[in-house]
């Protein structure tokens, strides 16, 4: 299934997209992509709808982000090893554990805020983990029993937040809008491999990032079991994974964004998002 929410924000109605990609109406059913609807039980319940059943939803609507009500927004760096080089930095022993916080979140087509101040604003798509069965102390063999789904996640930073003054890499992740989410839920019975999938991502219609998750440091079983072991992972909870090479940061020179420009980026069965950047 592709699960979604749509609607004006802070409004947003659940929904799933059918096989003819379109937008099916869910709210006579659950009241939202969140919570219990994400668990085994939920997924299995929203299973055995027909979606030809659900109302079609007219029109274009604007997609929120793909889950609602997340209770932690749990960030890996520097997880692939070619963007570690790039970045300057050698490859971590163990994952790189950082936190965005939830107010960061917004639709996968939302405008990005450069923030007042912003010299070194940043793109990086990444593969996100959605929790669906709640995880503590789980084995790295049983870990994708709780994951609920992927999605695209573009952890939007602003390097000289994140690496300059006092180097704290939540100040360089945290500004309003710097989580865009979505478009869809993709449910984990859909992906056959998360260690499979190709990602991209474009600038104004030049293409920075061509990378696959094949190349993560450490892999999707590998971080839940891991992160399991600090926190327990709630279903809605997204685990953002890391980001291949070829941020703005590694460009020679560097390039950073700023307002009036476009970013469009993919990751391989997952959709795709866009959105401008405008000033804060």
């Amino acid at each position: 299934m592709k699960l979604l929410r749509y609607g004006p924000r802070g409004q947003e109605k659940p929904g799933l997209l059918d096989a003819e990609g379109r937008i099916r109406d869910l709210s006579g059913t659950l009241d939202d992509i969140a919570g219990d609807a994400l668990t085994p039980a939920g997924l299995a319940r929203l299973r055995g709808i027909d979606p030809a059943s659900l109302p079609l939803v007219q029109g274009t609507p604007r997609l929120g982000p793909c889950v609602g009500r997340v209770g932690k927004f749990v960030c890996i760096g520097l997880n692939y090893a070619d963007h570690a080089a790039e970045s300057g930095m050698p490859v971590p022993k163990e994952p790189v554990v950082f936190m965005k916080p939830t107010s960061c979140i917004v639709g996968p087509d939302d405008d990005v805020e450069i923030p007042r101040g912003s010299e070194k604003a940043d793109w990086e798509v990444e593969l996100g983990v959605v929790i669906g069965a709640p995880a503590k102390y789980v084995s790295e063999e049983d870990a994708l029993k709780h994951v609920a789904g992927y999605c695209i996640v573009n952890d939007v930073s602003e390097r000289a937040f994140q690496l300059e003054g006092t180097g704290q890499w939540v100040k360089g992740k945290s500004h309003d809008t710097f989580g865009p989410v979505g478009p869809w839920l993709v449910t984990a019975d859909e992906v056959e491999d998360p260690q499979a999938l190709d990602m991209w991502l474009e600038v104004d219609g030049k293409r920075y990032q061509n990378g696959s998750t094949r190349t993560m440091v450490y892999g999707v079983k590998h971080l839940v079991s891991y992160l399991s072991r600090f926190m327990s992972l709630q279903p809605g909870d997204i685990i953002s994974t890391g980001t291949p090479p070829g941020v703005g940061m590694g460009q020679k020179p560097p390039v950073f964004l700023r307002a009036g420009q476009s970013m469009k980026l993919g990751v391989q069965g997952l959709g795709v998002q866009t959105q401008k950047t405008v000033s804060a």
